[in-house]
C-alpha cells in the first residue's frame, strides 16, 4: 500500500509546483563530490544525542523498526521537481519513538558516509513525510541517488535529504550542515524560495 503525501503543498502553498521551480520527468543525479560504496551487508546508522536510548543499526534491525512506501514530490534548489516518486523506507518518526528523542531537544543533524551533513528544526524533521528511504519506484536505492539508504524531505529542498546517510544526531542547540555554513537556508521551504540563508 503506498501512502500519497502530494498534496502536502497546501499546507505551504496553492501550487504543487513550488515557485521557481520546472517539474522534469528525469531524476538528476547532484552530489558535493564522489559517490561512496557502502554494500547494505555493511551499511549501519548510529543515533545519538538528546535520545533517551544511543543506538547503532544493522540492516536488519532498522528495517525491523517499520517500513512503508510513501508517493512524494522531490524538490531540488537549484530549480528541477520531479513528481509522484515512490519511496520506501522507514519514518524518521518511528526511529524517533524507538530511541526517545528528549524534550530539550531543537534540531537534529543527518551525517552521510562522504562527511556530508544537513540540519533541520526537530519540528520539521519529525513531519510523517521524512523517510528514511532504501528503494525507489520499487527498486533499491541507486548508489547515485544515495543507496543503500538517503533522507528524503518532501516539505523541504531536497539538499536536506542527506545520501548516504548513516549517522543522526539530536541537537539541543543548532548547528549548522555542510550546505548550511556556505549560504544556504536552514528552513528550505520550497514554496517560500527559502534557498539561500539571510544572515
Amino acid at each position: 500500500m503506498v501512502k500519497d503525501v502530494t498534496d502536502l503543498y497546501r499546507e505551504f502553498g496553492d501550487e504543487r509546483l513550488p515557485p521557481g521551480q520546472h517539474q522534469t520527468d528525469s531524476f538528476p543525479v547532484l552530489s558535493k563530490g564522489n559517490e561512496p560504496r557502502v554494500a547494505r551487508e555493511e551499511w549501519s546508522l548510529s543515533v545519538t544525542g538528546a535520545v533517551d536510548d544511543p543506538v547503532t543499526l544493522d540492516w536488519d534491525e532498522f528495517t525491523a523498526l517499520g517500513v512503508e512506501t510513501q508517493r512524494q514530490d522531490f524538490h531540488c534548489v537549484t530549480g528541477w521537481s520531479k513528481f509522484d516518486c515512490d519511496f520506501t523506507g522507514v519514518p524518521l518518526t518511528t526511529l524517533a519513538d524507538h530511541v526517545g528523542v528528549d524534550d530539550d531537544a531543537v534540531h537534529v543533524m543527518f551525517s552521510a558516509a562522504d562527511d556530508y551533513t544537513t540540519d533541520l528544526p526537530l519540528d520539521a524533521s519529525l513531519r510523517p513525510e521524512t523517510l528514511l528511504a532504501f528503494e525507489f519506484d520499487g527498486d533499491p536505492l541507486p548508489r547515485s541517488h544515495g543507496g543503500p539508504v538517503r533522507v528524503v524531505t518532501p516539505h523541504r529542498y531536497a539538499y536536506k535529504g542527506a545520501k548516504w546517510v548513516n549517522g543522526i544526531e539530536f541537537l539541543t542547540e543548532p548547528e549548522r550542515g555542510f550546505w548550511e555554513r556556505r549560504g544556504y537556508s536552514v528552513t528550505a521551504d520550497p514554496w517560500a524560495e527559502e534557498r539561500y540563508s539571510d544572515s
